[in-house]
């Protein structure tokens, strides 16, 4: 009977001392709103309606009023930014950083915001410095991965690879891929510069960062290729339909060109001819006819475009088809299909053969690295179908 009493007299105290918590709350409230300018409410208001050339103008007017606003500091530093003033973003933060009684978290804040001011505005040695003194605290991580984009932009692989493994440290996603990338950068150089030593080196790390490299698979097959070596060019890039076999367009060529070396093209012909059985692609299409027509003549050229159209119809693909029947008709249909692949070349020759599955930055070439967002191993390595082709 003590217990129930006790617990009736509980419930309604706690009730009053939440209703009075919820007052003196909303009182707080409304008595900070009505202190804030009016031009605060039009700037969020602008925010809102994506408007953020009148946003800067309202928010300039508050940080006039009180040059104490921490926060509006710092959005009006991004809008800054974010509209291409970087001139003005970074006067912005240099000006909060100027102040004494600034925060230490709210001074690393700044700090980053005035690192990504001088990355935005092409400044790269002044944002480098500005990164590199944000060692720990909050930004400390956001930092690190400006440093290695800053590098990436310099092509600066060693010290790519040294913020990759330091960002894993601290407790990044793996790094992995990129880690492979960026040794294999080294080793692109390397080849250039015939330092085919250096290059193995280079890609026995790359491997051992990701064994499922693909790009590394192929850049061995490039130095033994350079250094003569063509068998074993060849066992290398027969690699890639075990690593993933989406690549191969990307060694169609250089392996005939290792089997024309070694006196036995009709081998590479043939495991052309199969790739394309297992993966359709119009890229190995195109490499195995062109091969296929000189070793073994048009009729069986064309029979592997007609198959390859059956399994996996298309544009790019019907155009090789056309092609193979010219070449074994008589006029005047063969000046008719010549008419035909000559439209269909005309509505194809333009389109991007690659698209950035980040992005969606479209290109001719195939790039390891993306040119619009800068990603690694972003790019499908086959073209794109030409549906939408405009006139």
């Amino acid at each position: 009977m003590d217990l129930d009493f006790w617990w009736l007299l509980i419930v309604p105290v706690a009730f009053a001392l939440g209703w009075m918590a919820a007052r003196y709350d909303l009182k707080t409230l409304l008595s900070e709103s009505a202190n804030l300018p009016r031009s605060y409410f039009r700037g969020l208001n602008f925010l809102l309606n994506e408007q953020p050339d009148q946003a800067i103008d309202a928010f300039i007017e508050v940080v006039k009023l009180d040059p104490e606003t921490v926060e509006l500091h710092f959005a009006l530093g991004n809008l800054f930014r974010r509209r291409g003033e970087t001139d003005r973003a970074i006067r912005v933060h240099q000006n909060l950083l100027s102040r004494v009684d600034l925060p230490v978290t709210e001074r690393d804040h700044a700090m980053y915001e005035l690192g990504q001011d001088f990355l935005k505005a092409g400044l790269l040695d002044r944002a480098e410095e500005t990164f590199r003194s944000l060692e720990a605290g909050d930004y400390a991580l956001g930092a690190q991965r400006a440093l290695l984009t800053i590098y990436g932009i310099e092509k600066d692989w060693v010290k790519s690879i040294e913020i990759a493994r330091h960002l894993e440290t601290m407790g990044a996603d793996s790094l992995a891929k990129e880690i492979a990338q960026f040794h294999c950068e080294l080793a692109q150089e390397a080849l250039q510069q015939k330092k085919p030593d250096d290059a193995r080196n280079q890609l026995n790390l790359a491997l051992k960062a990701n064994p499922q490299s693909v790009r590394a698979t192929i850049l061995f097959g490039d130095v033994d290729a350079a250094g003569g070596e063509q068998q074993a060019a060849i066992t290398q890039w027969q690699r890639v339909e075990e690593q993933n076999a989406a690549y191969l367009p990307l060694v169609a060529e250089k392996l005939m060109k290792a089997y024309d070396a070694t006196g036995n093209p009709q081998a590479g012909a043939d495991l052309l001819t199969t790739w394309v059985d297992r993966y359709p692609s119009n890229d190995l299409l195109d490499v195995a006819y062109q091969h296929v027509a000189t070793l073994r003549g048009p009729e069986a050229a064309h029979t592997l475009a007609r198959t390859q159209m059956q399994k996996s119809p298309n544009l790019a693909g019907m155009t090789r088809l056309l092609e193979a029947q010219q070449a074994t008709a008589e006029e005047p249909r063969r000046s008719e299909l010549e008419l035909m692949r000559t439209l269909l070349r005309q509505r194809t020759k333009n389109l991007p053969r690659y698209t950035c599955q980040n992005c969606g930055f479209r290109a001719r070439l195939f790039y390891w690295q993306c040119p619009g967002c800068s990603g690694w191993e972003t790019y499908a390595p086959r073209r794109v179908e030409p549906i939408t082709a405009s006139n």
